[in-house]
């Protein structure tokens, strides 16, 4: 049961002379604070959860470079040296990506600044950053190092031959489980927050991966060929598929990759910065009441991809809308009908069927999901809120045998064929070459 939330509305940070970094340090001052605001609870264990793009380096006991934000732009001379030396797609399940989207690139532009101090650092994926800092204690894991990472290699579990050539490997920490406790709380933390000294430190995971777990704890999910889609800044679908995965199967230039789920296996999933082009519409689409004004979208208003350049399955298109429309419930429908369209796009590139589970952020937008549950009517979309999130999937892994209590939710489709719509919809992308 989830007791109380605590946010910070993340803030981009200038770059500086050598790139943009994340902030991380006003990220620390916030967790202290957090943890001090929870002494009064019974707390027995922490486990970090941070997105995989982002890389931290230790030396001397301390963060030995800012981690580079990755919306930040490496130079273009450095990422095409970079790209010369990725393995395939094939391989690592992870696609050439933007900016600094592969953990790979960010560690090729670190290395090139001072290649003597970097061959002095550990690196430890972002998560385990912070399961560092709490503990003191430095480990790698693979839900975070399997993450369009260009590192990783699925099919063998074990770093790739680049990162094995340029001698990356050898940099990072020693491996754990994300479930596994590799120390106890720093005595300087236990004393600034009032928490005992023997909390318990986790190794921590992928964010999407621990909406995973999460939503295996699910009989609906768990063990069977289900997708789950993770809504929130990024629209992120996971395939859980019986069988083995043909990493050469999925289109690497639509923004689909393979993540590695906290057993190691291969997970097919695919993208799109979903919340962010939503807010880049200006709209809002869990707004209730907006689902009736969907059929007037269908004859009046279309919204082309993407809002985000390089990003998701028409990562070369340049978006907008189509007979924009002045009516408030009509724009939201029409953005709304745009992100339940661009889903069933990424959806059908991972091959998803059988059982959709739609949780995060945009799960509560019935019109988003009632769009996306006509648009797949052999699949049985379901819809959660509440407790079954990443938070949850990350305390699943601390105790297993926990059971979500939120409710699956079916979601009804809307009552309208959108059949035709998404036909107009995909025509007008390919007449602009997206």
């Amino acid at each position: 049961m989830l007791l109380d939330k605590l946010t910070l509305p993340t803030e981009k940070q200038p770059p500086a002379p050598l790139y943009a970094p994340l902030d991380h340090a006003e990220t620390a001052d916030w967790l202290i604070d957090s943890l001090r605001h929870f002494s009064d609870q019974p707390i027995e264990a922490i486990i970090p959860v941070a997105h995989g793009a982002a890389i931290a380096g230790i030396a001397d006991g301390a963060l030995a470079f800012d981690p580079p934000d990755y919306e930040w732009e490496i130079p273009a001379e450095i990422m095409a040296d970079y790209a010369a030396q990725r393995d395939s797609f094939a391989h690592t399940g992870s696609p050439a990506l933007p900016c600094g989207l592969n953990i790979g690139s960010q560690l090729h532009y670190l290395e090139s600044l001072d290649p003597a101090a970097f061959r002095k650092v550990t690196l430890l994926p972002y998560a385990q950053y912070w399961a560092w800092l709490l503990s003191g204690e430095m480990r790698s894991e693979v839900t975070s190092l399997g993450c369009h990472s260009d590192l990783w290699l699925p099919a063998d579990g074990d770093f790739s031959s680049m990162a094995k050539r340029r001698g990356w490997a050898a940099r990072f920490a020693p491996m754990a489980r994300a479930g596994e406790s590799i120390g106890t709380l720093r005595p300087e933390f236990a004393k600034q927050t009032g928490l005992s000294p023997n909390v318990r430190i986790y190794a921590g995971l992928h964010d999407s991966n621990a909406a995973l777990v999460a939503a295996r704890g699910f009989a609906e999910i768990a063990g069977n060929e289900a997708t789950v889609l993770s809504t929130g800044t990024w629209f992120v679908a996971m395939r859980s598929p019986q069988g083995t995965v043909d990493l050469a199967a999925l289109p690497e230039g639509r923004d689909c990759l393979v993540n590695v789920d906290v057993d190691g296996m291969a997970v097919p999933s695919a993208r799109f910065m979903g919340g962010r082009e939503v807010e880049l519409l200006g709209e809002r689409i869990d707004r209730p009441g907006i689902e009736g004004a969907a059929e007037a979208v269908l004859s009046a208003a279309m919204v082309l991809p993407s809002q985000v350049a390089g990003y998701g399955p028409f990562p070369n298109g340049t978006g907008g809308w189509l007979n924009e429309p002045a009516d408030p419930a009509t724009r939201n429908a029409a953005a709304a009908l745009y992100a339940a369209l661009m889903a069933d796009v990424s959806l059908d590139l991972i091959g998803s069927k059988g059982t959709l589970l739609i949780e995060g952020r945009f799960a509560g937008s019935e019109i988003f999901a009632r769009a996306l549950a006509a648009l797949r009517p052999e699949s049985q979309v379901l819809a959660v809120a509440g407790d079954a999130d990443v938070s949850f999937g990350a305390l699943r892994l601390i105790l297993p045998e926990l059971v979500p209590q939120a409710v699956l939710t079916p979601v009804e489709p809307l009552p309208i064929d959108l059949t035709q719509y998404r036909a107009q919809w995909r025509s007008k992308i390919t007449q602009r070459g997206s």
